[in-house]
């Protein structure tokens, strides 16, 4: 059970939907996604508040929207082996400290977007005007409601500035956080519809010019945490009343030599919750 965020024409706002192939069902009463995320049974809410008297709406003609209302979104980092080989070796100073982070008890969190810095499904990521080194971060999402409970999944982008992290590890909210480096959807995925969130194949394709220009595989099941931890973590000391999304890390880093261009397109899929592809913004 797949839910969106979407609008239905040019000036109408924002409605919520079930994913039922190639349509989307309106559902009614209410235009926030944590009507339904933060329910004692989302699925059940779902059904109650679809629509018979609403005809489907065609997948083409829905615009859909990052699936988020005003949650905040956090990042987990180092939760992959490669990621730490790949931090270690891009940091100019502080290589060390990725691998301890990888090995110790507490994770490594860190504060990713608020919602009006995040984009959709077909909108364009940015890479900062002072880097020479961004990639791509595709990352398993985790919809968390207002009780700490996961609820749902979705897709993110952990857009990332590689040079400037590599800097200096302290640099690491400028590397990451910033406007439009963030990419979450294309829809959240109801838990009780996946199976198996720790066993799921992600991808990434970057293409350039229509031709591929770097395609790398991982699955969550190399996750070195277990998502209940992550989640536990985050919510040490805080609250958050309007849940949060928490991405879980990347397993897939494109080589050193390899940078996003403006035009290039970034399609990330994961089994069970759809294809999120953006395009990258001009300089």
């Amino acid at each position: 059970m797949q839910l969106v965020k979407f609008l239905d024409g040019p000036g109408s706002q924002p409605s919520i939907g079930l994913l039922d192939g190639d349509s989307v069902r309106p559902l009614r009463g209410s235009r926030r996604l944590s009507t339904f995320l933060h329910a004692a049974d989302p699925a059940a809410e779902v059904h109650r508040r679809l629509d018979p008297a609403a005809d489907p709406l065609p997948l083409h003609a829905a615009m859909l929207l990052p699936p988020i209302d005003d949650q905040e979104v956090w990042a987990a980092g180092v939760t992959y082996i490669r990621s730490k080989q790949a931090r270690q070796a891009e940091s100019e100073t502080g290589g060390s400290f990725y691998d301890l982070v990888y090995s110790a008890d507490r994770p490594e969190l860190f504060f990713k977007a608020t919602a009006s810095r995040v984009v959709g499904p077909g909108d364009v990521i940015r890479v900062r005007s002072d880097t020479s080194w961004s990639v791509p971060e595709p990352e398993l999402a985790l919809v968390i409601d207002d009780t700490l409970r996961l609820v749902g999944l979705t897709i993110g982008n952990d857009v990332s500035a590689r040079d400037i992290e590599g800097r200096n590890p302290l640099y690491l909210p400028q590397a990451k956080v910033y406007d439009a480096s963030c990419a979450l959807g294309p829809a959240v995925t109801l838990l009780s519809a996946v199976p198996d969130p720790a066993n799921l194949t992600i991808a990434l394709e970057i293409l350039r010019d229509g031709s591929p220009a770097f395609q790398g595989e991982t699955s969550s099941s190399r996750l070195a945490r277990r998502l209940d931890e992550l989640i536990s973590w985050l919510g040490r000391d805080q609250v958050f009343p309007d849940g949060v999304i928490l991405m879980t890390g990347t397993g897939i880093v494109p080589p050193d030599e390899f940078t996003l261009q403006p035009g290039d397109v970034v399609r990330i899929a994961i089994a069970g919750l759809g294809v999120l592809e953006n395009v990258v913004a001009p300089r």
